[in-house]
């Protein structure tokens, strides 16, 4: 699929340290959105503020970084959207509704996760067949759970965003 071959070029050269498991999670994220990991605005907001005040210094990621075909659904940047002074709680609001209504696709995760094959024989991610097969076995056979960032990832890249559609986030959806 272009799509995927796409995005992991993208993000791939953003992340070259980039494991299965963190391209698994971007997969997911972009079909199944953040899940039902916020269950309320209070919880939500306060763990945002508190992750907010201790970010630290990481890449220069853009404030909205389109994850879905259709680029709606977005990972929002901590650091970048604290710098262009944008509101946690609207953040925050956002987050949950979008965990409380997006729709995910488990067949469409399936579809994404099926081309990797394709895209390791053309070249496009640094990953065997055999190993991307294994992997996704192993997935599958899991029931395609939600996964953490491998501990490379996070020691190189110090990730933090919200996974949100745009639909709920006004003050990014009126830039694109």
């Amino acid at each position: 699929m272009k799509f995927v071959g796409q995005l992991l070029s993208q993000h791939l050269k953003r992340y070259p340290r980039m494991e299965l498991s963190d391209i698994y999670k971007l997969l997911h994220q972009a079909t199944l959105g953040p899940g039902h990991a916020a269950k309320d605005r209070e919880t939500a907001l306060a763990l945002l503020e508190g992750e907010a005040v201790n970010l630290g210094e990481g890449p220069a990621d853009p404030v909205a970084d389109p994850i879905s075909p259709d680029g709606r659904l977005v990972r929002v940047h901590l650091r970048a959207y604290v710098a262009a002074d944008h509101d946690l709680a609207e953040l925050a609001d956002a987050f949950v509704e979008t965990a409380q209504s997006y729709e995910g696709s488990r067949d469409k995760l399936k579809k994404f996760c099926a081309c990797l094959g394709d895209l390791s024989q053309s070249g496009g991610i640094p990953f065997s067949k055999e190993r991307i097969a294994d992997y996704f076995t192993e997935v599958a056979g899991g029931g395609y759970p939600a996964v953490h960032h491998s501990k490379a990832y996070r020691d190189a890249y110090r990730p933090a965003y919200r996974v949100v559609s745009l639909d709920f986030l006004p003050v990014l959806s009126a830039r694109r």
